[in-house]
């Protein structure tokens, strides 16, 4: 089963930087917001909004502060309270120990809207006490208060310089933290990779065929490096145990083909009955398994310099070797050859192999009569039979190694890809079809390759 393709890494990045830089943020802000560095929680400000509400007149219009919660709770937590009252018509009240040098400002400083004084950043001047001015409305009016008490700010209006400092300081920096990173992550991450792009491309040529291929680390991150690596390291041992097969049937191949010919020639002295026919048949088989296992062998090493050759005298001799295999099994054998006799490029020995291995095929699986026709045309070198033929859907499988269409029949599986294999190594390709009478048809076809060569070139 395919397994799911993960999350582009570029994403990946993305998000988890935002939540890591989220966080930072906000954890840097909290603190410095609750060190009262973005936020005063006490300040003159609160004091003035706490007594504002319990500034009321009395019944001749004189000013005086009535005792609320909110005052009483001031008073309790400021024993020092001081604050200066003034309304529009110069009336005052004032409570606390007042600063002298405040004590006529108000009067002096009549509609000040707001002011704040002692507030200095001068050494010789830091030492001399503060004080806020602000105009406001209370219950008795427009009046104007002066204090100089920090008093503690009410958790609304916490609430509310907790979300301006978000709007005004936190927000400008997320969105710039967002572009920041929308911008730079795909420029890291691509220059990150790019290392492994020629990487990416040797994969993609890697093939049973072009075994010892490596991947380059040059140019790739580390953490990347240390992963092309473990899989150079797995491409060695893969290597190596496909070596070691090789060698396995190679040597197994070799140490059986001794033991087949004496039975063959032992077989051979025995009475001519249909056991013996049957027996001559099942040594056959057994040198065909011998020698395919030692062509599969001998097409995985550099196999010689193609030589001139002729198709037309290659399916004489084939079909000549083959006849005495096919007449008992119940065929009628026929070369058929179409055009000229073109010469072509190639390896002898594999290619009668393959014509071997078709005709073979088509014996296990012809149905025990009819006519097995092969036809030699120039490139073409195909075996028709008239036996059920291959399902459609089946035509493409047959070439891979050890597959059978009936589990039980007698073939090996490997004398198809050995074809396949034949036929890829000179350039060309086979396919499966039906013939005529709706029996099999394999085709290979050598005319697309750059191999053929005229005949005049040929001699």
């Amino acid at each position: 089963m395919k397994g799911a393709t993960g999350h582009s890494l570029k994403w990946q990045l993305i998000r988890r930087l935002l939540i890591l830089q989220s966080l930072i943020l906000f954890l840097v802000l909290g603190i410095m917001f609750f060190r009262g560095d973005l936020f005063a929680f006490r300040s003159m400000d609160g004091t003035i909004e706490a007594v504002r509400h319990s500034v009321q007149r009395d019944a001749a219009g004189a000013l005086q502060l009535r005792e609320t919660p909110e005052l009483t709770a001031l008073r309790a937590a400021e024993p020092a309270l001081w604050l200066i009252i003034t309304d529009t018509q110069g009336a005052e009240i004032s409570e606390g120990p007042v600063p002298p040098i405040f004590k006529r400002i108000s009067t002096v400083l009549p509609g000040i809207g707001q002011a704040r004084f002692g507030s200095t950043t001068d050494g010789a001047a830091m030492n001399r006490p503060e004080a806020r001015m602000r105009t406001v409305y209370s219950p008795a009016g427009e009046i104007q208060i002066l204090t100089g008490t920090e008093g503690k700010a009410p958790p609304l209006i916490v609430a509310l310089g907790l979300v301006l400092v978000f709007i005004k300081i936190g927000l400008p920096i997320m969105i710039v933290i967002v572009l920041g990173i929308l911008l730079a992550t795909p420029l890291v991450v691509r220059g990150a990779v790019a290392g492994i792009a020629k990487a990416e491309e040797q994969a993609a040529l890697i093939d049973i065929s072009q075994r010892g291929v490596r991947l380059e680390t040059a140019g790739t991150p580390p953490e990347i490096a240390s992963l092309i690596r473990a899989v150079n390291d797995a491409l060695s041992r893969l290597d190596e145990g496909y070596e070691r097969h090789q060698r396995f049937l190679a040597d197994a191949a070799h140490e059986l083909r001794t033991p087949i010919a004496i039975l063959g020639i032992r077989i051979a002295a025995l009475p001519p009955t249909p056991e013996r026919l049957q027996l001559v048949a099942d040594v056959a088989r057994l040198t065909t398994l011998t020698e395919q296992l030692l062509d599969i062998e001998r097409l995985g090493r550099d196999i010689a310099e193609f030589k001139p050759l002729s198709l037309l005298d290659l399916g004489k001799r084939v079909v000549s070797d083959m006849a005495p295999l096919a007449f008992p099994a119940g065929y009628e054998l026929d070369l058929i050859h179409h055009g000229s006799d073109h010469s072509i490029q190639g390896d002898e020995a594999a290619l009668g192999r393959a014509l071997a291995s078709l005709i073979q095929n088509a014996i296990d699986h012809g149905g025990g009569r009819g006519t097995i026709n092969v036809h030699i045309a120039p490139g073409i070198i195909e075996v028709c039979d008239d036996g059920p033929g291959i399902p459609p859907a089946e035509r493409d499988r047959i070439f891979e190694p050890f597959y059978r269409l009936k589990p039980r029949s007698r073939g090996t599986g490997l004398g198809l890809h050995l074809v396949r294999q034949i036929a890829e190594l000179h350039g060309g390709n086979v396919k499966a079809g039906a013939s005529r009478t709706g029996g099999a048809r394999l085709t290979i076809n050598l005319a697309s390759s750059e191999q053929a060569i005229s005949p005049a070139k040929a001699g």
